[in-house]
C-alpha cells in the first residue's frame, strides 16, 4: 500500500500538539485528522479519535500491524520536518 500524498498543518502554540496530517492512500483513500504530538520520548503521529461516552478516547482510524504504522509515521513526520526547514529557510 502506497501513501501518495501527505499534507502538513503546523500548529501554533505552546503545546504538545505540533501538527495535524491528512494523508491519500493510493490515490483512493483519505485519513485526516492524524496529529502529530510531542512526546516525551520525541515525536509521534496519534491516530484520528473520537471521545466515547465513558469519557475515553477510542481510535476510528489506525494500522493493524507495527509495519503499517511505523511506514505512516516515517512518511508523516518527514513532511513535517520538511515544512519546518521551508519554513526557516523563507
Amino acid at each position: 500500500m502506497r501513501i501518495t500524498d501527505v499534507r502538513v498543518r503546523k500548529v501554533e502554540g505552546e503545546t504538545r500538539l505540533k501538527a495535524v496530517a491528512s494523508i491519500t492512500i493510493e490515490e483512493s483513500f483519505a485519513v485526516h485528522e492524524l496529529r502529530i504530538i510531542e512526546g516525551n520520548e520525541g515525536l509521534f503521529v496519534a491516530m484520528p479519535s473520537r471521545k466515547t461516552t465513558e469519557g475515553t478516547f477510542r481510535d476510528i482510524a489506525h494500522p493493524i500491524n507495527s509495519e503499517m504504522r511505523t511506514q505512516l509515521e516515517q512518511v508523516i513526520l518527514a513532511k513535517y520536518e520538511e515544512e519546518l526547514q521551508n519554513a526557516i529557510e523563507e
